[in-house]
């Protein structure tokens, strides 16, 4: 097929598994690793990806900026802190969907402490990552580590 606003040939770009991107930026104990995202793709206005967390981390406070993200739990239980001193969360698990507004600041964590948390995650433009001041987990309502 050939791209009516370039006149050049486009096709499908499949990032197979294990040859993700993992040169993106990360928080904390949230790894991150694209298969679809301008660095290593043609796309131009989306990041698309996998995050994990290892059993009970979290990820430090961070937002960002302005993308949008979605997000989707594949396996693992997790919950998002976020308002002020990160009082307030929302929990997830398999098979639930989630929006974060953009420069919204909060902890993403994983609940369990003996299995890993997955989910995939897309922002619009970019996977944009400003990280935050530390806080202790003390103030982490329910929040324990492995």
């Amino acid at each position: 097929m050939t791209s009516e606003n370039t006149g050049t040939r486009v096709a499908p770009i499949v990032t197979r598994a294990g040859e993700e991107y993992g040169e993106t930026a990360q928080s904390g104990g949230a790894v991150r690793v694209s298969g679809v995202s301008p660095q290593h793709t043609p796309a131009t206005k989306i990041w698309y990806g996998k995050v994990t967390n290892e059993p009970g981390y979290r990820s430090l406070p961070h937002h960002h900026g302005e993308a949008e993200t979605g997000g989707y739990v594949l396996t693992g239980v997790a919950r998002i802190y976020f308002g002020e001193n990160y009082q307030e969360y929302v929990d997830m698990s398999e098979g639930d969907f989630v929006f974060v507004p953009p420069f919204m600041p909060h902890v993403e964590v994983n609940m369990s402490t003996t299995e890993k948390l997955v989910w995939l995650t897309c922002r619009t433009p970019d996977n944009i990552v400003v990280n935050l001041p530390e806080v202790d987990d003390s103030i982490l309502i329910g929040y324990r580590r492995a």
